[in-house]
């Protein structure tokens, strides 16, 4: 064993020392070929927003235009100053395009106010629109770019990874005609199920995020202005600290009346009319050119965002040049780094994946639909098994195939496709002041919590107030894919509860351990998460228009976890776990129906007993229809 840790170490040392002369390399590369200009681009309403522009120095070709809008910032600023990559990766960059990056209006060097998820506003010709939006504000650039660099060949491509996701999404409304085409990069698409919230639950781990979002500048800055706000991050134990913390209405005390956006949220607990016009997804109409969006299976922020943005382009755009969706093993943008080997938490699933996607899918997208090179040979979905570890390529997606139905039994008892005892009922004691941990392991403070998506759920299983099913072991491989369905009919003693469901996949106890698996933890028997959800109770109706429950009378409860495609192998079993607490990933809910949960007091949150009835079922695959209850406008 010890020989294997010296082995792995040795390894990784090796790996560290050729990752920095790879960059070393790449910095190299970008001086010698690229040039760089900055520029205050105007806008249509008089702001002006800054951009940098890296130009190849051969001046012997054209080039198409690749953009990168951001809110983070587009360092570093001087034109002395050069990123040590460009592009979405260093085959790309390699490639040579026109790199093109700005900061969005209200951020850094840019003028104008900022505000979260900018709201679309239909219709885009400069002419006779003085309102803009962020599509406004990609169309004018576009413009002045076409007008103003020199060696373009007149196409333009984006890209985007998380917030610069959505504002890849953004500019596809009302686009420029030179805008031929865009990878929008685990894109934020609605933030009441992105990110700060899901399923109209709020994310208590991006609690710490609210500075970076909730202050505006006073001035045009190369350096960060709300970094005097942040909440210590050095606390080891989250759990612990967020349960001393108390209601969320004890978060003023750091935020006070300053932040903007968490003023907001507090403000707009609902799916109002606040949340809604920031939803981009209602405007994906009319999209005419070549769209690939990118997301990682494991992405603990914006899964949900990926997955919509491609559904409703497909939906709504049935004339598209191409509409591509591609789903790997990945948290949080990992797609765009390369450390080897592919691992979330605990779970190996290969090397080299990343190196993969940026030279076989991403670089083959833009070149043909930029450049004219190659042949589009990209499937409709490239979609990777989580469960076989390996890429599948669909035609369609969701894929067509029988649903899988999952129903509930005594003694802990899982049934794919035969009902059990639908007269059965379980029950367990939710209690808020000892809520369920979201991880098996103690963890500090962090804004993205990305390990959880793949953790063991051993510890979950141990616990009284968690229900746990589980089949018999696998006789042979189970593929599930595409989209997931929990029907749930429920009672409580309360007025109010969230329901968590999670599917799990359970090791054989001979599983070996694997290059990523750490001395202390044993993959016998392990119980991996596989996809999971919660969904926020007094939102069963209309996420506009919560209300309480009726104690002891039973409720349907009904909500999708995210699509999955993972083969749960012969010898595995599949898992369900149902609770009500996930904590402090998803803040506690008083369990006693309040009208703002964010301004609950400590006295309203309350101990109730949940009974979850056996007409239940997990549905996954097929034509799943939600009973649609989400209002936009």
């Amino acid at each position: 064993m010890k020989n294997t840790l010296l082995l792995n170490v040795f390894a990784g040392v090796l790996l560290a020392v050729s990752m920095a002369s790879a960059q070393n390399m790449d910095s190299i590369f970008v001086r010698r070929n690229y040039g760089k200009q900055e520029y205050q681009l105007p806008m249509r309403d008089g702001i002006t927003l800054y951009t940098i522009v890296y130009t190849p120095k051969d001046k012997s070709h054209t080039y198409p235009i690749m953009m990168k809008r951001t809110c983070y910032s587009i360092r570093p600023y001087g034109e002395d100053q050069y990123l040590s990559l460009l592009g979405p990766s260093k085959y790309m960059m390699r490639d040579m395009y026109i790199f093109v990056y700005q900061d969005v209006r209200g951020r850094y060097m840019s003028g104008g106010s900022w505000t979260n998820m900018t709201p679309n506003i239909p219709g885009n010709n400069p002419r006779n629109k003085k309102e803009t939006d962020e599509s406004s504000d990609t169309f004018d650039t576009i413009e002045w770019l076409l007008g103003n660099i020199g060696g373009h060949n007149g196409k333009v491509g984006m890209w985007g990874i998380s917030y610069p996701g959505f504002y890849t999404a953004a500019a596809l409304p009302d686009a420029h005609p030179a805008l031929v085409s865009s990878s929008p990069q685990a894109p934020v698409s609605d933030f009441f199920f992105d990110d700060f919230h899901h399923q109209g639950a709020y994310l208590e781990s991006y609690t710490f995020a609210y500075p970076v979002f909730g202050y505006q500048k006073d001035e045009q800055t190369t350096q960060p202005w709300f970094t005097d706000h942040f909440i210590r991050t050095d606390i080891n134990d989250g759990y612990e600290f967020f349960l001393e913390l108390g209601p969320l209405s004890n978060v003023s005390k750091y935020y006070k009346n300053d932040n903007f956006f968490w003023n907001e949220t507090v403000e707009h607990p609902n799916y109002d009319e606040f949340w809604q016009i920031r939803n981009i997804l209602p405007h994906l109409n009319n999209v005419n050119h070549a769209v690939m969006t990118v997301g990682g299976w494991f992405d603990a922020e914006d899964l949900y965002g990926p997955l919509n943005i491609y559904k409703t382009l497909e939906r709504n755009n049935p004339g598209m040049v191409s509409n591509t969706i591609v789903m790997g093993p990945w948290s949080h943008g990992d797609w765009a780094r390369e450390r080897g080997y592919q691992a979330v938490n605990d779970i190996y699933f290969g090397d080299s994946i990343s190196t993969f996607y940026q030279k076989e899918i991403e670089k083959e997208f833009f070149a043909y639909y930029l450049k004219g090179e190659g042949k589009m040979s990209l499937p409709e979905a490239y979609m990777f098994d989580t469960g076989l570890k390996k890429w599948q390529k669909f035609d369609v997606w969701p894929p067509q195939v029988p649903v899988t139905k999952f129903w509930f039994g005594q003694n802990g008892q899982l049934s794919l496709n035969e009902p059990m005892d639908t007269e059965a009922v379980f029950e367990y004691i939710s209690d808020p002041d000892k809520p369920v941990p979201y991880r098996s392991v103690i963890v500090p403070i962090t804004f993205t919590p990305r390990k959880f998506m793949s953790d063991d759920q051993r510890h979950a299983a141990r616990r009284p107030d968690v229900l746990t099913f589980q089949t018999k072991e696998l006789k042979n491989d189970i593929t599930l894919a595409g989209e997931i369905m929990a029907r749930l009919k429920v009672s409580m003693t309360g007025t109010d509860a969230d329901f968590v469901v999670k599917l799990i996949d359970v090791y054989p106890p001979d599983e070996p351990a694997t290059k990523v698996t750490p001395e202390n933890v044993q993959m016998g028997g392990y119980q991996q998460l596989v996809r999971s959800e919660v969904f926020r109770g007094r939102f069963r109706n209309s996420f506009e228009h919560p209300e309480p429950f009726e104690p002891d009378v039973p409720a349907d409860v009904e909500f999708p976890l995210q699509d999955l495609l993972h083969t749960f192998k012969k010898g595995h079993k599949i898992m369900i776990q149902i609770h009500s607490t996930w904590f402090p990933y998803i803040d506690r809910n008083p369990q006693k129906y309040v009208d703002n949960i964010f301004k609950a007091r400590e006295e309203d949150f309350i101990k109730v007993t949940i009974r979850i009835y056996g007409s239940s079922v997990i549905e996954v695959g097929g034509d799943i229809v939600m009973q649609g209850h989400i209002e936009t406008k």
